[in-house]
């Protein structure tokens, strides 16, 4: 077996990984903020990790995967108020906070389901572990590094870079920070300094979600929960912290900091990142109106699209291009996707009823050769720092050949007996168990199912349209008894959730 190497972000390297504990791993991953739906650039880092967990799974570790739902705290300091991205969104869709929580956290399960996505081992939650963020900072508190005004606590960040590497993971430097920092257009005169951040906020009268504390009722900052609950789950150091590009600076920066402070060790040994999908080159992002959500995606329904694509040609079209690299979205891109995935599932089909017979003959040693350097190669490539565009280029190459053997221009016998196994074995270990894909049809089932529910929501907009409330209301509770919920949008549109 090739040792698994890992570029670790915090070095900026590849590394072999060794596990903290024999035989075991623990991963942290960001998981989503649920304000609002997952686009397609948030497919990328969960698909990404879901090899990462499937292949460590597969070398015969024990991996306890922990991956959080963000359903309070990521706030994002504008001015002199701190705005938090789920209070906006439940008052703008006049929903309860948890009930705009669950809707976005169900949405979400359901693609990512749809995506073959391994459920992770443990999925907390910001707001049911106030507690242990509370405690968190009333140790960091306790150790000098934070301190309280007006309501909120903020990390000092000055003082902790006076003994510690502040900048360790993105490479930024504080001097410069501190030197672009302008405290009057920032707004936030209750801070030390500008680069300080926030662990606990104070909440005005009108914030709707807030909890009890020793500095007042008020809420979490983003930072401080994922460094509470991965310590919960997996100790104060584990092996591999995960998420995005976009996320090393700030959250995970000061995730090391205050983790530092609070436990006296680097949080995670192997940090790594996944990097961005772009759209004519431009990261996607609503501030750039350009974000396609996954609903758009299995829908079609998008303007910059041409046709809906399945689940599993969004899965292979992230997967031909390595996780450090850019990807660019494109029409065309996940057409060639999509045709791809589906020579490689014609080749697996036809792999699969194939049976070894040897009738006596020399085996064509050059070509024997070659397929076995093809599928020893795989795995050499996905211990490459998880290189799946490798990957499927040589399951690429080695279609050509299981199709030449059905249609008789190879003879079966110019493979050994072992190689062939070896080919079989191959196909199976990294196109299903590893990378996870699966036929188009289970994902085409879905699509009908989408057509079906389409269909019956049109049909209870027109029953609402001409008052017949009755049929209205039936269509409704007969879909959410088998766990179909619709909802009406504010803006006289309709979505729904599978529970």
């Amino acid at each position: 077996m090739s040792e698994l190497k890992i570029y670790n972000s915090l070095h900026r390297q590849k590394e072999v990984f060794t596990s903290l504990y024999p035989g075991h791993v623990g991963m942290y991953v960001c998981g989503p903020t649920v304000s609002g739906e997952s686009h397609l650039g948030h497919a990328r880092p969960y698909i990404t990790f879901d090899v990462v967990y499937r292949y460590l799974q597969f070398l015969g570790y024990k991996v306890r995967y922990v991956r959080n739902i963000t359903d309070a705290g990521h706030f994002e300091e504008e001015g002199r108020e701190a705005e938090d991205k789920i209070a906006k969104r439940a008052q703008l869709e006049k929903l309860e906070p948890m009930e705009l929580v669950q809707k976005y956290t169900n949405l979400f399960h359901w693609a990512f389901l749809r995506f073959n996505c391994l459920e992770p081992s443990i999925e907390p939650t910001a707001t049911g572990h106030i507690v242990e963020q509370i405690e968190m900072i009333k140790t960091i508190m306790e150790k000098g590094y934070a301190y309280e005004s007006n309501g909120s606590v903020y990390f000092d960040v000055k003082k902790y870079a006076e003994s510690h590497d502040y900048g360790i993971l993105s490479g930024r430097v504080l001097e410069d920070m501190l030197e672009s920092s302008n405290r009057e257009l920032d707004g936030q005169e209750e801070k030390i300094n500008n680069v300080d951040f926030a662990l606990w906020k104070n909440a005005p009268p009108e914030h709707i979600m807030r909890w009890p504390s020793p500095w007042g009722e008020g809420f979490p900052g983003w930072h401080i929960e994922c460094s509470a609950m991965s310590s919960k789950y997996l100790g104060k150091q584990f092996d591999i912290h995960g998420g995005g590009m976009d996320l090393q600076f700030p959250h995970h920066e000061c995730e090391i900091a205050q983790s530092e402070i609070a436990h006296g060790e680097l949080m995670a040994r192997y940090w790594m990142h996944n990097n961005m999908i772009t759209i004519n080159g431009r990261k996607m992002g609503k501030a750039y109106n350009n974000t396609i959500k996954l609903t758009e995606l299995f829908t079609g329904n998008h303007h910059l699209l041409e046709k809906a694509y399945s689940p599993m040609t969004i899965r292979f079209f992230i997967l031909q291009t390595h996780y450090r690299s850019t990807l660019d979205f494109s029409n065309e891109a996940l057409q060639a996707a999509e045709k791809g995935l589906q020579r490689l599932w014609s080749a697996f089909e036809v792999l699969q009823k194939l049976s070894y017979a040897a009738n006596g003959q020399p085996i064509n040693e050059e070509l024997d050769k070659q397929v076995r350097q093809w599928c020893l190669e795989c795995e050499e490539f996905i211990s490459d720092d998880f290189n799946t565009a490798k990957v499927l280029a040589n399951l690429f190459e080695l279609s050509p050949v299981i199709n030449s053997i059905k249609g008789g221009q190879v003879k079966m016998h110019e493979l050994s007996e072992e190689t062939f196994q070896l080919l079989q074995k191959t196909w199976q270990n990294f196109l299903i168990d590893i990378l996870g894909l699966q036929p188009e049809t289970l994902t085409n089932d879905n699509s009908k199912l989408d057509g079906v529910i389409q269909l019956l929501m049109e049909m209870r907009k027109e029953a609402k349209a001409r008052k017949d409330y009755a049929a209205s209301d039936k269509i409704r509770n007969q879909l959410l008894a088998v766990g179909i919920q619709l909802k009406d949008e504010k803006d006289g549109s309709m979505t729904y959730s599978i529970q």
